[in-house]
């Protein structure tokens, strides 16, 4: 299709404000409401990029999948994460996707991270207010090192060394927070990102499933692995037996 429905009234935009409301609190009166839940984080160190994603999604306190791929491969130098409305997140991210390779073809070298997450910033200024739920992450590796860019629904864009987007968010920055330095190695930077999705997973209900963590390196992004944070809670339970009787 060339075009999007819209609702049939005289402004969409409004109509939508009044009726598809995405904040947290403004939506109680409406009768169609976002029901949203995920833990998804990124992080710079001194080695990289890691990326760090659950897989469940939720309608409420419905799990409707434990193997939804949160983390979005835009090209092999860049990758989105997907938190709020996954087919918002997964249509425009790959709508970036492509918007990223025009850029290429045209001006014969890789897009800037800086660049890709103005283009997805620009696209969602163009549909403010029409009921989008967007919290993603743009990073990747360009000329200028390793980037890391948050982009949402409102066409905020900010650039920074440590995010976490979703339900789940608040639990997995407190152990970034508290673990977090530039200098980890590879090996603690990926034990960290897993760490903070597990526990992320074990207080936020809506947030599960498995841990599918990446590494973006001047080379490219390489997916790490995949954990079952349920075998992890075995794993880091057995750790702290072992460390409270040594």
């Amino acid at each position: 299709p060339s075009s999007f429905v819209i609702p049939a009234v005289n402004n969409p935009a409004e109509y939508c404000r009044q009726n598809y409301t995405v904040g947290y609190g403004t939506d109680t009166n409406q009768d169609v409401q976002f029901a949203k839940g995920t833990t998804t984080l990124a992080f710079k160190f001194n080695d990289g990029i890691i990326v760090s994603v659950d897989s469940r999604s939720t309608m409420g306190p419905y799990i409707a999948s434990q193997t939804v791929k949160k983390v979005i491969e835009i090209n092999p130098y860049l990758l989105g994460t997907m938190a709020g409305g996954a087919a918002d997140c997964a249509f425009w991210e790959r709508n970036l996707g492509m918007q990223c390779r025009m850029y290429e073809l045209r001006n014969k070298e890789r897009i800037s991270v800086a660049a890709a997450s103005k283009l997805l910033a620009n696209t969602m200024f163009q549909y403010r207010g029409h009921g989008l739920s967007m919290g993603t992450m743009v990073t990747g590796w360009d000329k200028t090192g390793p980037q890391l860019y948050y982009v949402d629904n409102d066409a905020t864009r900010l650039k920074g060394d440590i995010f976490s987007v979703g339900s789940g968010s608040t639990y997995a920055y407190g152990v970034l927070d508290t673990y977090y330095r530039p200098d980890l190695t590879v090996d603690e930077a990926i034990d960290l990102g897993k760490r903070a999705i597990y526990h992320a997973t074990h207080r936020d209900a809506y947030s599960g499933g498995i841990n599918n963590v990446y590494h973006v390196k001047e080379t490219g992004w390489v997916k790490v692995g995949s954990w079952d944070v349920n075998d992890l809670h075995y794993l880091y339970a057995d750790e702290k037996i072992a460390a409270r009787n040594p």
